[in-house]
């Protein structure tokens, strides 16, 4: 297969993230190009396939092979070895890899012939279930009687940061506010960014505390089934290091 690569001009970032450096390419193959896109997570690539992939407004994020159950799209990416986990956005997909030592060049033609076999397949990205278990998990973070804070809180995430966290691709989910603390899920190529605590003191929690003077602090929160994720990668890597210091010494 025969890729042509050409690299487009690229908006200047807002102040509000680390500026980052984008490679787009295009790859041809039947019908349709996909587009990729660097993102300021090293491990985390944006994919453009130059059509719908979910409903305007929406993102829906898979951590785990598990939470994918709903998207036949995102079973088919995590089939990938190397894929940590697949973000989904109206336009893009962001799909992270374990770490530095799976390499893009090694798993990149995979996601392409992954993601041009399912777009030509006619299969849908996503089933409504998927929807419903994503409104489920912010149950948590929705309140009938929603005070004037918490509404402009949710207003400037919504129209002033989201629009561009999205463009690194990844996403910011309100998980609530209490005693001054705005709590904040970090998605896609944000969970694992090194530059994502920067991102949230620096520019969000800046942006928020100069509109809404009640905002103390920015946390970020970590779901259960992240943390379980973590803690599977740390012992994952920690069996990987034991067994090179056994062949080390021998």
């Amino acid at each position: 297969m025969t890729f042509k690569v050409s690299v487009s001009s690229l908006r200047t970032p807002p102040a509000l993230l680390v500026p980052r450096v984008c490679a787009p390419a295009l790859l041809p193959a039947r019908t349709m190009f996909i587009q990729t896109q660097e993102t300021p997570n090293p491990n985390s690539l944006k994919f453009l396939p130059g059509r719908t992939v979910l409903e305007e407004g929406s993102t829906l994020d898979f951590p785990t092979v598990a939470t994918a159950q709903h998207s036949p799209l995102a079973k088919l990416l995590f089939r990938i070895p190397g894929v940590k986990s697949v973000f989904l956005a109206p336009n893009f997909i962001t799909v992270t890899k374990i770490d530095d030592e799976v390499e893009w060049k090694v798993i990149k033609p995979e996601i392409f012939a992954t993601m041009m076999d399912f777009f030509t397949s006619g299969l849908p990205v996503v089933h409504q279930a998927a929807y419903d278990a994503a409104d489920g998990r912010q149950d948590g973070a929705e309140s009938g009687d929603e005070d004037e804070v918490v509404a402009m809180i949710r207003e400037l995430l919504d129209t002033r940061i989201r629009p561009t966290v999205q463009e690194d691709g990844g996403d910011i989910v309100f998980m609530g506010f209490e005693d001054g603390v705005v709590r904040l899920k970090m998605q896609g190529s944000c969970t694992s960014c090194p530059s994502s605590v920067v991102t949230l003191k620096n520019g969000v929690q800046n942006m928020l505390q100069f509109y809404v003077p009640e905002v103390v602090s920015v946390e970020q929160v970590m779901d259960e089934a992240d943390e379980v994720i973590e803690d599977e990668f740390k012992k994952f890597e920690k069996k990987i290091n034991d067994d090179k210091s056994k062949s080390e010494v021998k």
